[in-house]
């Protein structure tokens, strides 16, 4: 772990039950930041990666559609459509 986590981890063992739920609300805030950053990265018709929570491998696809939190993508092999969140996906050269 970094020394700036093991800090965190080191203050979050010192806090009570109202830190906690503060520090809960900044994590959720930062992540819906991220994911917000994430999904601008993207338009129709990207060639994305991501890997498959079903077989584990890495599957290539192409952007057809941007919600506000998930990519719909559409494999290269198959054809399948997948929702996927935009933080788990990598954008192709």
């Amino acid at each position: 772990m970094s020394n700036l986590v093991t800090k965190a981890v080191e203050a979050v063992y010192q806090m009570d039950n109202d830190q906690l739920n503060q520090v809960i609300e900044a994590i959720k805030l930062k992540r819906q930041y991220l994911a917000k950053q994430a999904v601008r990265n993207f338009t129709v018709g990207d060639m994305v990666q991501f890997t498959s929570s079903k077989t584990g491998g890495k599957v290539n696809a192409t952007v057809e559609k941007v919600n506000r939190k998930y990519i719909v993508v559409s494999t290269h092999i198959g054809g399948e459509k997948w929702r996927v969140p935009a933080t788990m996906l990598t954008p192709l050269a």
